[in-house]
């Protein structure tokens, strides 16, 4: 997905963040040239918001539900604290690969535990509690992720789900992916367990605090 935003705006908002790493730019390109889908990736100002949102949580647990080639993860592990650990969910092992080759080159890597297989398993596998997770895999599922991860999220801790305008398509859903995130901004923003807000930030990221 890209951005809603005016490509000038989203380059200058970009401009005027934390710099992206060396070794982000070459994550970045590798997906782009060893990838059919590459938009799948967060992109920089995303990347640097999931990383201050680490720090502002103070968090030492974080979830990643969809890993893809590993560029949020490594954002948020560069966040976490020296004793931090981040899972991150995921079923590509070829994507992952990408992944794991660019955390093994940086000193946050050892921070990250990745996890193949079916999300939905792995969460039943794991206890909480988490301080934050990121919600960015395959969108029909979201409603199940977010009530699967609801109860390990301490209170005080984040959700954040990416895609949650999916480049519009929110306001007049035609398919199955378009109904689903619909459906997810709809529960999210009137659950009593949490406080909601939607963000324009890319392809829209919806953050939900929990009481």
């Amino acid at each position: 997905m890209l951005s809603l935003l005016p490509e000038a705006v989203d380059r200058y908002a970009a401009e005027h963040s934390e710099p992206e790493s060396a070794l982000l730019k070459s994550l970045v390109r590798e997906t782009f040239a060893k990838t059919v889908m590459p938009q799948m990736q967060v992109g920089r100002l995303e990347g640097a918001f999931l990383r201050l949102l680490v720090r502002l949580t103070r968090a030492r647990r974080v979830l990643e539900i969809g890993t893809f080639t590993g560029y949020s993860a490594l954002a948020m592990a560069e966040g976490l604290p020296p004793g931090g650990r981040l899972i991150t969910c995921d079923v590509d092992p070829e994507a992952t690969a990408i992944a794991r080759r660019h955390w093994a080159r940086s000193p946050h890597g050892r921070k990250i535990d990745l996890r193949l297989g079916p999300a939905l398993e792995t969460l039943e596998t794991l206890k909480g509690p988490f301080d934050m997770v990121f919600i960015d895999a395959d969108k029909t599922n979201y409603l199940r992720y977010y009530e699967a991860v609801l109860p390990k999220v301490r209170r005080g801790g984040l959700i954040v789900a990416d895609n949650v305008l999916w480049s519009g398509r929110v306001l007049a859903p035609k398919d199955e992916s378009d109904r689903a995130l619909a459906a997810y901004g709809s529960r999210v923003a009137r659950d009593r367990r949490v406080e909601a807000v939607m963000l324009t930030v890319r392809d829209g990221m919806m953050l939900a605090y929990k009481k």
